[in-house]
């Protein structure tokens, strides 16, 4: 899959951002806060979503894919805005691509330096939380903090009907941050690009209180440091163009991506 992109003007070449679905939005919306500059492509898996009920090969074999397709739009750097795909597939893209990849996981270091109880609950796929690389970032930064890793099946699949505030999706969070909540967890950890956009019914249910931490802010941060190492900055004043694809053909699935993004967007069909 290596590519080498020959391009004179290589700074004004897209980022490609992808997700297992429209949660990885979240990440963009950071991005394009803080790198409103450069042009962008995103692209939702939603046909194959969640990436967190499926098995690591098939993560693995759906992010090289989408890495193709993103290369051969010669884009600069590769953006994996999905925990699952993180944690089971982003050594492997680095291994394979010539070009930066950033990943993105859960914000278990800064979850653990701000509670005052010294427990932090992690809201993510079992897929995610399967992984050994929670496991090692758990050791890491959290080894005098009470970790409770909560699987959450169905969440992503509410945000990808944009059922966020409906009855049904306020009864799986409550049954989700429940054990976590009796177990004096004061900072929840949203450990799924989903989820950033259940906050307010998160916050309904567990209160103003509690601490919710995602990870868009960060993964754009450190976008933004390996942009400028690598000199790969867009330095056009101009506001930048993004690129939004769907691998799913349900209308259902563009509405959603459209009513997150808070504008009418064009959304191509990504036929991967």
């Amino acid at each position: 899959m290596k590519k080498i992109i020959n391009n004179s003007n290589i700074n004004t070449n897209s980022i490609g951002v992808f997700d297992s679905g429209v949660g990885g939005l979240s990440v963009l919306r950071e991005i394009c806060k803080l790198l409103p500059h450069e042009n962008l492509i995103y692209i939702a898996d939603s046909q194959h979503a969640p990436y967190g009920d499926r098995s690591i090969q098939h993560v693995q074999s759906r992010s090289q894919i989408i890495a193709n397709f993103l290369l051969n739009k010669n884009i600069k750097i590769l953006v994996v805005a999905c925990n699952t795909a993180t944690a089971e597939a982003v050594d492997l893209l680095r291994e394979q691509l010539s070009i930066p990849v950033i990943g993105l996981e859960p914000a278990i270091k800064p979850g653990a330096k701000i509670s005052k109880t010294g427990v932090i609950g992690i809201l993510a796929t079992q897929r995610t939380i399967d992984s050994k690389r929670l496991y090692s970032l758990t050791i890491k930064h959290a080894p005098h903090t009470k970790v409770i890793a909560q699987a959450c099946p169905g969440l992503v699949e509410k945000v990808e009907e944009n059922h966020l505030e409906r009855y049904d999706t306020r009864q799986l969070i409550k049954k989700y941050t429940t054990p976590l909540l009796e177990q004096n967890a004061d900072t929840i950890v949203l450990g799924c690009t989903h989820y950033p956009f259940l906050s307010k019914s998160i916050h309904m249910i567990v209160g103003k209180e509690i601490q919710l931490i995602e990870t868009g802010q960060p993964v754009a941060r450190q976008l933004q440091r390996v942009l400028n190492q690598q000199e790969l900055l867009n330095s056009s004043q101009h506001i930048g163009n993004i690129e939004f694809y769907n691998s799913s053909r349900l209308n259902q699935h563009k509405n959603t991506m459209r009513q997150l993004w808070l504008k009418n967007i064009n959304i191509h069909f990504l036929s991967i």
